[in-house]
């Protein structure tokens, strides 16, 4: 199994202003302005460093998007025990911390400084080997400055944009002026990318295909959030719904990736060394596929070489806190231990088994765990257990494997790292995948056939051993919660379509055990889930010092007063 180690080499956190200007802010190993970038080795290490953060940011996954975007939508709950309250308060639109979310606030923008820095002084390489080198590096820091962007504003809304290494502290940009750069700076990696089809565009990395399928998703949240028909270009002008099909027609047609031949290759618990012992994945004829396949076209990699320090981040927290608490044996192979956060909500379980359009489809156990009937033996954590629903997502979890007689908590143990519930989480965080290429080319086109004598929903539900269906939005809804489910896409869709009022419906009620009683999902008393998204929008609260140590130059969001914050004693489980 090929890991992806992303070092920081020796880029540290300096800017750079310009080919000969110095800056006394020095590395560890002593580049500066004065000499570096000058090589494409150099090159190769300023975009090493701006990938770097997304593994920075995980160090505390209640702070890292792919989580937030998790619990905030109606499929999972926050769950975890009394002290979890950083996961239940994402779930309600509550706060929990002045700077909750600073982590992530920090390393997105010491992502976009490198990309800044980077941008401004690609001219200073003036030898490359090839155009394509030059191409692919330089278009790397347009998508990764895009992406990052991106992540802010869907979490905060409106936030400040410097553009270069020169730029101080800035007021926030409104809406339409973020989305204009961002969808620029996609613009400006889609035409700059070589078109290269995988594998040989590289993997572990972005490419033009990445930034064909995130233009399309940035299209379409901003579109559907807004109320726009377009999405503005920072030049002038706007990105027309016409120009994004097109782009992902090239990409269906032209980038080589594919879908598997069963959605449940893409998930660690069909791996060799965990299948044969665990009986749900031993009667299938599907094998792991590995971190890098045809299908996954932007990911969170990790590597066997972990660390808790801040900037050698190797392992997956975010797996780690959906990790069932107290696990081991009884519990193989999802035997990690972790903190139970993120339990899957009855409503999805429910929905899918009586959707009679989607009657047989395996992917409702190959996505979800029923725990009493799966690991019947675990007993979990009664002591300390809330929001408890006895099902929990299967795609992003620890996975144990046994060889022999000895069981191990991680089975990438037996790949070369670590048998460790933490350092020994490496599952890769996918960002963006062919199917989800597929299902956004039907939505934006209604249906129309483009792969493999299908359109994209049908082409996807055939995956999954299900017949055509004529296309419907609602239909592209239902497939996408259940293709997509527990990939950190379903909240934004939610958003994007306005279907708030179904996100309280599939999680108020839910039944659930705190610490072992039997009760039901419950919002704040004090400040309904509806108060609160219209009071939010649905964005968070940006963290606090950022706001006194700008003298208020970055205001605070709407909706994000002390009131707000969480109260364990609204919450009938938290009462004594």
């Amino acid at each position: 199994m090929k890991k992806i180690f992303y070092i920081i080499a020796s880029l540290a956190f300096f800017t750079f202003a310009g080919c000969d200007n110095f800056l006394d802010t020095e590395s560890l190993t002593m580049k500066n302005t004065e000499n570096f970038p000058r090589t494409e080795t150099d090159a190769q290490q300023m975009v090493t460093g701006i990938y770097t953060v997304m593994n920075n940011n995980i160090t505390d996954p209640e702070s890292e998007p792919f989580f937030i975007f998790e619990i905030a939508g109606d499929d999972r709950l926050g769950g975890g025990s009394q002290s979890n309250t950083g996961a239940q308060s994402l779930d309600r639109l509550m706060n929990w911390e002045n700077d909750a979310l600073l982590r992530l606030w920090e390393t997105k923008y010491a992502g976009i400084l490198r990309a800044n820095s980077a941008i401004a002084t690609f001219d200073c390489v003036t030898e490359w080997s090839s155009k394509d080198a030059h191409d692919r590096l330089l278009a790397q820091a347009y998508f990764l400055r895009a992406f990052y962007y991106f992540q802010l504003a869907q979490v905060f809304g409106t936030v400040s944009m410097p553009l270069t290494p020169e730029d101080g502290v800035l007021p926030k940009s409104s809406a339409d002026e973020i989305y204009a750069q961002i969808a620029s700076d996609m613009k400006m990696a889609i035409n700059t990318f070589p078109s290269t089809p995988y594998p040989a565009c590289g993997e572990g990395v972005a490419t033009k295909w990445a930034a064909e399928g995130m233009m399309a998703r940035i299209w379409l949240f901003y579109t559907g959030y807004y109320k726009k028909s377009e999405l503005p270009l920072a030049e002038g002008g706007s990105v027309t719904k016409a120009e994004v099909v097109s782009w992902l027609e090239d990409c269906i047609a032209n980038s080589g990736y594919a879908l598997l031949p069963d959605q449940r290759s893409l998930w660690p618990y069909t791996n060799p060394y965990t299948k044969p012992d665990y009986p749900y994945a031993a009667a299938l004829d599907v094998e792991w596929a590995g971190d890098e396949n045809i299908e996954s076209m932007f990911a969170v990699k990790f590597s066997h070489v972990a660390s808790f320090d801040e900037e050698k981040q190797r392992h997956n927290r975010v797996v780690e806190f959906f990790n069932p608490r107290k696990a081991g044996v009884t519990s193989f192979p999802f035997n990690a231990t972790g903190y139970s956060n993120g339990p899957v909500c009855s409503a999805l379980w429910e929905d899918w088994a009586a959707d009679a359009d989607y009657a047989g489809d395996y992917r409702r156990e190959g996505s979800i765990i029923k725990r009493s009937e799966e690991i019947p033996d675990y007993a979990g954590d009664k002591g300390k257990e809330v929001e408890n629903t006895d099902l929990l997502s299967k795609k992003y979890i620890g996975i144990g494997a046994k060889k022999g007689e000895k069981y191990y908590e991680s089975f990438d143990f037996l790949y070369g790292g670590k048998d460790n519930k933490q350092t020994g989480m490496t599952q890769a965080l996918i960002w963006l995948r062919f199917a989800d290429v597929l299902l956004m080319h039907s939505e934006l086109t209604d249906g129309k056939v483009i792969y493999k004598g299908k359109s994209g929903l049908n082409a996807v539900r055939q995956r999954a051993g299900l017949p055509d269906i004529s296309y419907s939005l609602d239909a592209l809804k239902k497939e996408r919660r259940y293709e997509l489910c527990f990939e950190a896409v379903r909240w934004n869709d939610i958003r994007r379509w306005g279907d708030i009022d179904e996100l309280i419906k599939n999680q108020e009620g839910n039944p659930i055990l705190n610490q072992g009683k039997p009760g039901n999902f419950e919002w704040s008393k004090k400040y309904p889930y509806k108060t609160r998204y219209e009071q939010t929008g649905g964005f968070f609260k940006i963290p606090e010092s950022e706001v006194v140590l700008t003298n208020g130059v970055i205001e605070q969001n709407p909706g994000w007063e002390d009131e707000y914050n969480f109260a364990k004693g609204d919450l009938p489980y938290y009462k004594k």
